[in-house]
């Protein structure tokens, strides 16, 4: 068994920096392409500069069961069947390339199915260029005067560039210059007029605000992503007589000079950014020489014939153009030779080929296969905006699964903040490419709602701006002023001249030969002309003494100038260092201050998130509980429904029962009063007659002629004495009591009342009375089992709580029933003679025959709050 070997961690790399909070939407931009043929069914109709309606066409609605249904699409911005290529061009790839030359990132993509325009609005035709040969002419137009020279910037193998100086840069195109060209196809013949026309852009478009103290380079590169494996469309393929040929359909030829390309491979470089390794990068100089490596290029990207285009793309093409620019020094003259100035930016233009369905374009092997793998990468590039868009949108944490295809890969950065992102929607109207279209503009609706973070601008780099014009105009007034002076002064030769101008100015000697003794003439002559030179020099070195001395005061002149100019300089540059450091010092506490509430504004934002889950919790939490009190509720409702029903069947039950019981005893009463009765007179005759005389037994016919009237209940005597009621005694009753006696209770005419002296009697319980007493005494009415009123006492003890307040706790419960004797029920006034049978209004003070009649809620009772109890009499049978 092998041992697994760990992976050395690796080290955390820092990324560029973006600002998350500010960010910009996808742009995304719709085309229609006109149709073939005039007479074609259309089914996309532009409404205005940022809408699209799509309709079915005719056989759709039929075949889709009379479904019609028009639909309408939105967009940054629509370009209709009429526009040209400047006008998309001036509007979507413009601001890519100004932010390419303000050294930020770009990225541009056409969309759409087989034969919509995505290869014209790239490339173009002849005489009518695309977007990317109107960026280059825009980028070599901007920096055309600013480039360095060839081999200054050096891109390494790891995404990275360094800068090199002249003499490098010198040998390194001395050595290029000395290699064999290669031979290839393309420089063997001239550039084709296809190829002219479409770079010959009469524009002459330019970024306005180019950094003139900068060098530029360009760098191009073509790759393209076939079968999700990527290919270098710039590489030469060199020729090897032992490996197998191949053709373009990926078979063996006897004779060919074609060896299939190797795939590329993507890495991370340091800065967390993806690129292709070992992809060939040109640099270039002009737009012509960047078209012809591009050109060269796109003679072998795969292209293949269907039923729907007749050269439709079967590889997502990448052109890349990469701007490396590096600051001058201080003098204007040479490239800082510095990597940290160093800035690189990246502007990638997309092809990506069409999606097509295989019923349409009966594709068959290769082809087949080539369609489903450009399905599968366009199919993973919409699944990860719609992970994007749910993260955004939803606050979720999915993972994006950038790797499922090595085109989402290869782009990531841009949709993590590396740059701005376009795209381009390309739609034909055709009606035959409904179903496409209609994905089409759905997938494009929803790439809109996906939010890029916007990257920060570059940092400066400290140096005097315009420090190249001031040399160059240093240099031209330094070469005037030598011209003015009689010519500059270029070493011994100019020595030389000056010399023998000088030496022109004196006599010249004459013969010096002696033929004779007596020759009296020629040493008097040169004695003459020598002291005509010996007064010349001497002339000449007054004369020089005195510019000796003059020059002298002129650089006394010139040096005190410039150490009272120094000294001014240096009470200038003190100044300016004190408010440099004030202003280091307030950047540094500013700086702190913003770290501090960066701090803060991450607590917050954490802060608000977990308020926001906690939100969302007790919202769920609270949905349930109201769905649970809703079923609840109905259950109540459902079982009052049916308590009252019983209640009803009960009542009148019980009221028939009572009725018929109360008709029996009536009965049985009556006919015991009328035995009494009987007896009575019996008795009264046997007592008053005389006792010689035979009683005289008495009539029953006059007796039941003539019935005695009774009352229910007898009359107390006129004369009687009122009773006094007797007060029961408290146990306490040396203590201070809260009587509290609640006003829905009913005065009983019981003898015995509960009375407590010296309480402080309340309707309801209250702080301030609670606080003068130390007991407490709570009057409760309830009914009891046999349907009288139970009275109860309920006593406590006060005592005061911490928080100053006070408390009751309850000791004992003291109860007072009233019961009937023999059971019979009572009237609430003796006195009262029957009332009618017809009297409905009558109340009783059984509380049993009350109750069992109705209960009802009448608002202001003095039962209590809203409960009133009302009787019907019973009747009486004569």
């Amino acid at each position: 068994m092998k041992a697994v070997r760990a992976k050395t961690p690796r080290r955390p790399a820092l990324k560029k920096p973006s600002n998350p909070g500010l960010k910009d939407p996808v742009g995304v931009y719709c085309r229609v392409r006109p149709l073939s043929r005039p007479d074609q069914e259309c089914c996309i109709e532009v409404i205005n500069e940022t809408t699209v309606q799509i309709h079915p066409p005719d056989g759709y609605r039929i075949f889709r069961n009379g479904e019609y249904r028009e639909t309408q699409y939105s967009f940054k911005e629509v370009f209709g069947t009429l526009v040209v290529q400047k006008e998309l061009f001036d509007v979507v790839a413009k601001p890519l390339v100004e932010d390419l030359i303000r050294g930020k990132n770009g990225l541009l993509f056409t969309y759409g199915v087989t034969g919509s325009g995505k290869t014209h609005t790239m490339t173009g035709s002849p005489g009518d260029g695309g977007l990317l040969p109107r960026c280059l002419d825009m980028i070599f137009n901007s920096i055309g005067p600013f480039q360095a020279k060839r081999f200054v910037f050096k891109l390494d193998d790891k995404n990275g560039v360094d800068v090199q100086c002249e003499v490098d840069a010198l040998l390194e195109r001395q050595k290029r210059d000395a290699m064999p060209v290669p031979k290839t196809p393309s420089g063997k013949r001239q550039i084709d007029p296809e190829f002219a026309d479409m770079i010959n852009v009469q524009d002459h478009c330019k970024v306005e605000e180019v950094d003139e103290d900068n060098v530029y380079g360009v760098f191009v590169s073509y790759i393209e992503i076939y079968n999700n494996y990527i290919y270098d469309l710039l590489e030469e393929a060199p020729f090897d007589p032992i490996k197998p040929k191949w053709n373009n359909c990926n078979t063996p030829v006897r004779n060919g000079d074609f060896i299939p390309p190797q795939s590329k491979i993507l890495r991370e470089d340091q800065n967390h950014n993806m690129y292709v390794t070992g992809c060939t990068e040109v640099e270039v100089k002009s737009t012509e020489e960047a078209f012809e490596v591009f050109w060269r290029g796109q003679k072998k990207r795969r292209i293949a014939n269907t039923q729907l285009n007749r050269e439709s793309s079967r590889s997502h093409s990448v052109f890349i153009i990469k701007l490396a620019q590096a600051p001058l020094d201080a003098d204007g003259d040479n490239v800082l030779q510095e990597k940290e100035q160093i800035t690189l930016s990246q502007l990638s233009l997309v092809d990506l080929a069409g999606s097509e369905r295989t019923n349409r374009t009966k594709a068959e092997g290769n082809r087949l296969r080539e369609a489903g793998n450009i399905n599968q990468s366009l199919m993973t590039l919409r699944t990860c905006i719609e992970v994007l868009r749910e993260n955004q949108m939803y606050g979720t944490n999915k993972m994006v699964p950038y790797r499922d295809s090595k085109l989402t890969h290869l782009f990531k950065n841009y949709f993590d903040g590396e740059g701005k992102v376009r795209m381009i929607v390309c739609v034909n109207p055709k009606a035959e490419d409904y179903e496409e279209s209609l994905q089409v503009m759905r997938f494009a609706e929803m790439t809109q709602e996906v939010e890029v973070a916007r990257p920060v601008d570059r940092p400066l780099c400290g140096l005097t701006p315009g420090r190249r014009f001031r040399n160059q105009a240093f240099r031209e007034e330094l070469s005037r002023k030598l011209e003015m002076r009689g010519g500059p002064i270029n070493g011994e030769t100019e020595e030389q001249s000056v010399s023998e101008m000088f030496l022109q100015n004196f006599p010249p000697l004459p013969s010096c030969e002696l033929l004779d003794v007596n020759d009296d003439q020629t040493l008097p002559k040169l004695i003459e002309v020598l002291e005509k030179r010996h007064k010349l020099r001497q002339m000449l070195s007054e004369e020089f003494a005195k510019n000796v001395l003059a020059f002298k005061t002129m650089l006394q002149e010139f040096d005190s100038s410039v150490v009272s100019k120094e000294n001014y300089i240096q009470g200038k540059l003190s100044e300016k260092e004190k408010t440099i450091a004030g202003q280091k010092m307030e950047l540094e506490r500013l700086e702190k201050k913003i770290k501090t509430l960066e701090y803060k504004i991450e607590i917050l934002e954490k802060t608000a998130t977990i308020y926001e889950e906690d939100k969302r919790n007790l919202q769920q939490e609270l949905e349930s509980k109201s769905q649970k009190l809703q079923r609840q509720a109905s259950d109540k409702r459902r079982l009052e429904a049916r308590l009252q029903g019983m209640v009803a069947e009960t009542t009148m039950k019980w009221e028939k029962e009572c009725e018929r019981r109360v008709a029996a005893k009536q009965l049985e009463m009556q006919n015991k009063l009328w035995v009494k009765d009987e007896k009575l007179k019996q008795l009264k005759a046997i007592v008053t007659e005389p006792k010689n005389e035979k009683p005289e037994r008495p009539s029953r016919e006059r007796d039941r002629e003539k019935p005695v009237q009774r009352s229910v209940s007898p009359s107390p005597a006129p004369n009687a004495p009122p009773v006094r009621l007797r007060h029961r005694r408290s146990r306490s009753a040396g203590e201070r009591w809260v009587d509290h006696k609640p006003p829905s209770n009913l005065p009983t005419e019981t003898v015995m009342q509960p009375h407590v002296p010296h309480a402080i009697t309340v309707a309801a319980a209250s702080e301030k009375a609670l606080a003068k007493c130390d007991k407490y005494m709570l009057t409760h009415q309830e009914l009891a089992s046999d349907g009288e009123i139970e009275t109860k006492l309920i006593k406590g003890d006060v005592f005061k709580t911490r928080g100053g307040g006070q408390a009751v706790q309850f000791t004992e419960i003291e109860t007072l029933k009233q019961e009937s004797p023999t059971g019979r029920k009572r009237r609430s006034s003796p006195s009262n003679p029957d009332p009618p049978e017809d009297a409905a209004d009558s109340e009783w003070t059984d509380v049993e025959t009350r109750c069992s009649v109705a209960v009802e809620m009448r608002a202001g009772s003095a039962l209590g709050p809203g409960y009133q109890h009302h009787a019907q009499p019973k009747r009486r049978k004569p």
